[in-house]
């Protein structure tokens, strides 16, 4: 073999070598640096959220509140925080650690924050780990409060009271009552009067006494002048009509016997304010003078 051809196979192996690196260069992935490939780490703070899904008319407890880490930069105005520094990386820059501080620190509550939601109702839907805000939620006092304590389908309506027509003041907010009437009642020959007691709703809720929609604490009695009952939409005119034939009273139920949807009641007459005259095997009611 000559020197001329050993210099070109020389050269083409050269070549073949070299476009074989060029090539593996060109199909293989370059490998990022560890750096690149990780976000940098993001401050976080406390947000009050939801524990469980909490349907429209929940009363807040403390076991359906907790705080979950959320990322600072992330935070809605509306968000509730539990007033902690909010948790910065070491190697965060300078300007991102105070930049994520001025954010925590504008949406801070005062410790107690949850203590706060306690006993709200809620008027909008909050699902599980959905941060709860002050929009969602009524407290009592506040615009709307009863009309989230109602449930679906039922009523508001206040009757006056007072110690005698209210069980001496024992009826509380959240008690279930009967709703009594007596009246005078013409008989079938509009002679003679008898006295009827109508029992016009049964295993109704006191929604409050006057403006108390709960009693204070240690409280045992609530001497009021007006009781809001939770009445079914179907029988508030039964209640209506009740208000203007007279006085009502309210008979307080056992909580052994509060089982059961409220419903009507029915109308017992009693014994009648005259004298029974036997006549020739005719009986006639005579009205006492």
């Amino acid at each position: 073999m000559g020197p001329v051809r050993i210099v070109i196979l020389a050269v083409a192996a050269i070549a073949a070598i070299g476009l074989a690196f060029i090539v593996r260069g060109m199909v293989t992935p370059k490998r990022p640096d560890a750096a690149a490939a990780a976000p940098p780490p993001r401050p976080v703070v406390q947000v009050l959220v939801a524990k469980r899904d909490l349907p429209i008319g929940t009363r807040l407890t403390p076991a359906d509140l907790g705080w979950q880490p959320w990322p600072a930069d992330a935070l809605n105005p509306s968000f509730v925080t539990d007033g902690g520094a909010p948790a910065l990386p070491a190697q965060m820059p300078d300007k991102a650690v105070q930049k994520a501080a001025r954010v925590a620190n504008d949406l801070v509550m005062p410790q107690g924050a949850m203590q706060a939601f306690e006993g709200a109702i809620v008027k909008e839907a909050v699902a599980l780990g959905e941060p709860v805000v002050a929009r969602k939620v009524v407290r009592a006092g506040q615009s709307g409060f009863m009309a989230v304590v109602l449930q679906p389908g039922m009523r508001a309506m206040a009757i006056p009271i007072n110690a005698e027509t209210a069980a001496g003041g024992f009826i509380l907010p959240g008690d279930r009552v009967d709703v009594l009437q007596s009246r005078q009642d013409s008989n079938g020959n509009g002679n003679a009067k008898a006295m009827i007691t109508e029992v016009l709703m049964r295993n109704v809720r006191v929604l409050a006494i006057d403006q108390n929609i709960e009693p204070a604490k240690d409280s045992k009695t609530i001497v009021g002048g007006v009781a809001t009952l939770e009445i079914p939409a179907a029988d508030v005119e039964v209640m209506a009509r009740g208000k203007s034939q007279g006085e009502m009273q309210l008979a307080l139920r056992s909580y052994a016997d509060i089982g059961g949807a409220p419903g009507r009641g029915v109308a017992s007459r009693a014994s009648a304010q005259g004298v029974r005259v036997f006549r020739a095997g005719q009986v006639t009611e005579v009205a006492n003078p």
